[in-house]
């Protein structure tokens, strides 16, 4: 029969049985196996469910030592001693000794001087080498496999501890868990990662199936799917806060619960647990808080600004400051990492796949996690300056996202943002703090022109000006570009009434700053806004005389050659040498060989020339490299609009008629119906979908 030290009952696992067998396999032959994990993983319930499974099947006990249960003086030394229940005399007058090993210089260090020979031998010889001895001589007898529990505020005791026991009985079996490794040489680590949601599409996970097991037992009717998929979503899989939850349904239903979880915002559920410390998600965070240094607790805090994942740059420019070395704070991150506060969610050292640069690692604050440390930084009062370099930083990662877009690689540009979408969607949408900071995010709205604009995220982008309009009334060249912009998407939109009035405003703005380039993007932009509205001519004189101007900031907006592929696109149907002529003219004009966005405007251009005067094979293969070029950088309407020119010009190829139907001849940017889905807020359309 098992011996617990601490007589509770043995809890059942749910959602764990991969875990379970590993540990299980590695226990029947490793001397140690660490269970570690982020607070409320369910570590402890594992390795005793385990541990319980072992010894029903190869017989013997386990000896508990719960080391975050208030120890005694001796320390787990003694702790483990008492929980053997050994009534040796040897045992119990060596375990102090046993307990000040850390004090103990070693078996290799010179005895002091004037020492005799007696006094040498003893000093090699490690004080409570008889007690452990005999308490190896005990396990050997009871068969027994120690549990060193929760070792977190003893780590290196405990680790010295397993080193001796090891070394007075290699053939030992010990168990520890705690939320970072002991750091041996003989230890097997198992890191346990919170409950997955679900295993794919329309199948719920282990973290569903245990929600759904502790609802049951509050004897709530039969909950819908998926609002356990909602909760356990919110919850991010842990089995803790999943337990938490649910013993909010006596008072509150599963609906609700479920539109609880899901707003921003800290957990603040408690319930009845077995150690106060697992009593709330806070009492959980609070205690691996209690052993951080302090540098490592001020990045702990300021890192929750941060709501998605981070690389060590991002994190530095967040946590920097007067008390915390930029220096520092790397250093920090491994530590809270291998604390099982931070997740690192890639691994340093792999190559970009477009460019081939090292990729950094990338991290993550759970929720848990970040709810707690956003509450330190607020007690602390560095809330707003966290806050304030957040979108500082998220101002830096969008200029470098634009002008690597105008760059030699788009790809480049789009997966950046792509990175740091949770980060730049938090950056845009958090209430400014003052006139400066609205700016701030305004810039960040700006800089991100191409993703709205080229990349067909025109919707959101249109949100995001709007608001921020209205919280930047300052006439500044900044407002300028996003009057003119909020236009530009407008007119995309198909909203002439809104365009005209944006682009109005932005026309007197930039007159009054003697903006060329600005004059010449609005021309660009009445030109699309014609172009879609159908007024050819119209169309044509604006984008001309945007085509005409030598742009002077190559960085921000669409340049003359783009303005030429539209005037190329509006020329298709009415004259095929000068549309031909203006579609070498956007190409021969293009600032750099990489952009995608003109090459697939280009091509798209020519195969409507082509198709429009009788060419359907060639228009074919240029409407099929157009609609490859899209696919890298995305834009849902109008790969919608390409892939629907393309089903009708081979079946124009195949049947050998002179031209396709007029309506298989409809311009991208009028095509609409099932082909066309609203993309979530900066999901990518990647190649290949």
């Amino acid at each position: 029969m098992t011996a617990w030290a601490d007589h509770r009952p043995l809890p059942g696992v749910v959602g764990r049985a991969v875990e379970h067998e590993q540990v299980s396999g590695l226990l029947n032959g490793a001397s140690l196996v660490t269970l570690t994990g982020a607070a409320g993983v369910g570590k402890s319930v594992l390795a005793r469910a385990v541990l319980e499974e072992h010894t029903a099947r190869h017989g013997g006990t386990v000896i508990r030592v719960g080391c975050w249960d208030g120890l005694a003086e001796g320390g787990p030394a003694e702790a483990l001693l008492r929980a053997a229940g050994q009534a040796d005399t040897v045992c119990r007058d060596t375990a102090r000794p046993l307990a000040r090993q850390a004090a103990d210089p070693g078996p290799g260090a010179p005895p002091p001087v004037g020492a005799d020979r007696t006094d040498a031998t003893t000093a090699r010889t490690p004080p409570g080498a008889t007690a452990l001895a005999a308490l190896a001589a005990h396990c050997r007898r009871q068969r027994a496999t120690v549990l060193l529990d929760d070792c977190d505020p003893v780590l290196a005791e405990c680790a010295q501890l397993v080193r001796r026991l090891l070394r007075a009985d290699p053939s030992l079996r010990i168990m520890a868990t705690a939320r970072g490794p002991l750091g041996l040489a003989e230890e097997q680590v198992v890191d346990l990662a919170p409950l997955p949601v679900t295993l794919g599409e329309g199948i719920a996970g282990p973290a569903v199936e245990l929600l759904a097991t502790r609802v049951a037992g509050t004897g709530t009717a039969a909950a819908a799917p998926e609002l356990l998929v909602t909760v356990c979503q919110a919850l991010e899989g842990s089995p803790l806060a999943i337990a938490l939850a649910a013993h909010q349904l006596d008072r509150m239903s599963l609906p609700q619960l479920a539109a609880q979880v899901g707003t921003d915002g800290p957990l603040f559920y408690s319930g009845p647990a077995a150690t106060v410390r697992h009593t709330s998600l806070h009492a959980a965070q609070a205690a691996g808080y209690a052993l951080c240094s302090p540098t490592d607790r001020r990045v702990w805090a300021r890192l929750s600004v941060l709501p998605g994942d981070f690389d060590p740059w991002l994190a530095g420019c967040v946590c920097t400051s007067s008390d915390v070395p930029a220096a520092a704070v790397d250093g920090a991150l491994e530590r809270l990492r291998t604390a099982s506060v931070v997740e690192r969610v890639r691994d340093a050292g792999g190559a970009h796949e477009d460019t081939g640069a090292a990729l950094p690692p990338r991290y993550r604050l759970p929720r848990a996690a970040r709810d707690f440390g956003r509450t330190q930084l607020r007690e602390a009062g560095e809330e707003s300056a966290a806050l304030r370099r957040f979108r500082q930083a998220c101002a830096a990662l969008a200029a470098e996202a634009q002008i690597t877009w105008q760059g030699p690689n788009q790809q480049v540009a789009v997966r950046l943002v792509e990175d740091e979408r949770a980060n730049l969607d938090a950056a845009l949408t958090r209430p400014p703090q003052d006139a400066e900071d609205a700016l701030g995010a305004l810039e960040i709205a700006v800089s991100l022109w191409f993703h709205w604009a080229a990349c067909g995220f025109r919707r959101e982008g249109r949100a995001h000006l709007d608001r921020l309009l209205l919280l930047s009334r300052d006439d500044t060249a900044l407002r300028a570009r996003a009057l003119w912009l909020a236009g530009y998407l407008a007119a995309q939109e198909h909203s002439p009434a809104a365009a005209e009035a944006l682009l109005g405003e932005a026309w007197t703005a930039a007159v009054m700053h003697a903006d060329s380039d600005g004059l010449a993007r609005i021309a660009h932009a009445h030109g699309v806004l014609e172009l879609y509205r159908g007024n050819t001519a119209a169309a044509m004189a604006c984008l001309e005389e945007a085509a005409r101007h030598h742009s002077r900031d190559p960085w921000f907006g669409p340049g003359p050659a783009h303005s030429w592929a539209l005037l190329a696109i509006a020329l298709a149907p009415l004259d095929a040498e000068r549309a031909r002529t203006a579609a070498h003219r956007a190409w021969e004009t293009r600032h750099c060989d990489g952009d995608f966005w003109l090459y697939s405007t280009v091509l798209y251009a020519r195969a409507m020339t082509e198709s429009a005067h009788g060419k359907p094979t060639a228009a074919l293969r240029a409407c099929h490299k157009a609609l490859v070029a899209k696919k890298l950088i995305g834009d849902p309407l109008f790969i919608a609009g390409v892939r629907h020119m393309l089903a009708g010009l081979r079946r124009t190829v195949r049947g050998g008629t002179a031209r396709p139907d007029a309506d298989e001849e409809t311009p991208w940017w009028q095509r609409g119906g099932p082909g066309v889905r609203a993309r979530p807020f900066f999901s990518r359309l990647r190649a290949g979908s």
